[in-house]
């Protein structure tokens, strides 16, 4: 531990001293890297992160109200029956 503390027998740490924060670095890009493949990363965790994305039939849904292929009432309709079914509890009722 002498040779890295006086390297060259110049005082101070000498160039190991840049090793520590490269370690660290890599440590945390790699547990955020970590994190994300395995869907825990908050924010950064994609189609599973709670909003309709892709194929879903909620996302299906949506599109097909905002592209005007059905009405409000359908819309609500299905929005109930698609909530019952995946166990959410909303605002909407089957009025």
């Amino acid at each position: 531990m002498q040779t890295l503390a006086n390297w060259h027998g110049g005082p101070g740490p000498g160039p190991w001293i840049l090793f520590f924060p490269l370690i660290w670095a890599l440590v945390v890009v790699g547990a955020v890297t970590f994190l994300r493949r395995t869907g825990r990363g908050g924010p950064w965790r994609g189609p599973m992160g709670g909003r309709p994305t892709g194929d879903s039939p909620l996302a299906v849904l949506g599109r097909r109200f905002a592209s005007g292929e059905i009405d409000e009432d359908e819309y609500w309709r299905r929005l109930s029956v698609l909530e019952e079914q995946f166990g959410r509890t909303g605002k909407h009722g089957a009025a």
